[in-house]
């Protein structure tokens, strides 16, 4: 049984990045959506549970909706984090009113049920695929999300309501606010921009000081004291293990100018490097979660099928990080798996290189996971 934070100090937290439950995955669900694709490659989303299947042998269908998340629910029991936070990176609906942009994402909404038993609290819906099926696609998702009793940040009807935060009650422990932003640098085109009379997504058409003195004042305005305040934005490019210089610096002002607790960076298909900054964390990018892209060529060197979960514990006094706790996954047969004591070696060691570049360290521990380390330096800022 895993242990309860009912009395832990500590606000403790889940995130991951990327959760594509559509296409390949909506096919072996229960109740899949149209199959038709406007993709150049191929037409069918069955034609991606072909792909997997030859990669790694037979995926059940009609599948229930325990089974995309496989031990990742082992995990979320053991830890029994306070708040749940995911990137949903695809439409809710049966709209055919499809963008053509070559790679559109749905689900059907019977199968949003699948949300359920990893118990998400907020999906994050700025990214650059929320509205691949239209303003229909996006409301449906919405709509789809509301009745799961799942908050959304980052989407919505007009620009208020995408701007807005998620707000998540904890009780005596207090808030976590989420806010949710898109760039053009992760694909989002800024037709898709919210306004004051359309659907559309939080648009941040740029991390300049002046966008981040924008953000940070919105922040600041709906921040109570001991609110942990996250800002998760879809940003940069699928691969590479590069930091942009442009991403540290907005990261840091958010942190500086509005207290921010945790940016949680997502759009790179891999996990990248983590920093510690003022005692606050910066996930750069979290990596890939659930998808359909078993099988497909390309990048081998980066893995991404191998997968991560984020445990942060955050101090709701202060806002500041008191650990972290990473826990890694392999995709395999459209669910996630334990990976092998070599690739866990391979991903603790490839974290680490990379964060060392922040200050920070990604240790061994047992049980095949990883915890994060960080100086003094760190911790005052410098």
């Amino acid at each position: 049984m895993g242990r309860s934070h009912q009395h832990d100090p500590y606000m403790q937290l889940f995130l991951c990045g990327d959760v594509m439950t559509g296409r390949g995955l909506d096919q072996v669900l229960p109740v899949p959506s149209n199959p038709v694709l406007h993709e150049d490659h191929l037409r069918s989303a069955r034609d991606y549970v072909r792909l997997a299947e030859q990669a790694h042998g037979p995926i059940p269908r009609s599948a229930g909706p325990t089974y995309i998340w496989g031990v990742a629910l082992d995990e979320l029991e053991r830890v029994r984090p306070d708040v749940r936070i995911i990137n949903l990176e695809t439409a809710i609906t049966r709209s055919n009113d499809y963008v053509p942009k070559g790679i559109n994402y749905r689900m059907s909404p019977e199968n949003a049920s699948c949300l359920v038993p990893a118990g998400v609290d907020c999906c994050v819906l700025a990214n650059n695929h929320v509205l691949d099926w239209g303003p229909v696609g996006l409301l449906d998702t919405l709509a789809a999300l509301d009745r799961l009793q799942i908050k959304t940040a980052g989407a919505g009807p007009d620009l208020a309501e995408a701007s807005a935060p998620a707000v998540l009650e904890r009780g005596n422990k207090g808030r976590v606010l989420v806010f949710a932003l898109a760039t053009p640098t992760a694909g989002t085109p800024r037709s898709w921009a919210a306004a004051s009379n359309r659907a559309g997504v939080s648009f941040l058409p740029d991390l300049t000081p002046t966008s981040a003195r924008d953000v940070a004042d919105h922040i600041v305005r709906m921040k109570r004291p001991r609110d942990v305040v996250i800002v998760s934005i879809h940003w940069g490019p699928n691969w590479g293990d590069d930091i942009r210089a442009g991403q540290r610096q907005f990261a840091h002002a958010l942190i500086d100018d509005a207290g921010v607790s945790i940016v949680h960076g997502h759009s790179s298909h891999h996990a990248k490097a983590i920093e510690v900054y003022r005692t606050r964390l910066i996930l750069y990018g979290c990596g890939d979660f659930l998808n359909d892209y078993e099988g497909i060529a390309g990048h081998e060197e980066f893995r991404s099928d191998l997968r991560l979960m984020y445990f942060a514990g955050i101090n709701p006094a202060n806002g500041e990080l008191s650990t972290l706790e990473i826990v890694p996954l392999q995709a395999h047969r459209f669910t996630l798996v334990y990976p092998s004591k070599e690739d866990v070696e391979w991903l603790g060691k490839t974290l680490d290189r990379n964060s060392r570049r922040l200050g920070t360290g990604v240790r061994p521990e047992l049980g095949g996971r990883f915890t994060l380390s960080w100086s003094s330096a760190n911790k005052s800022g410098q």
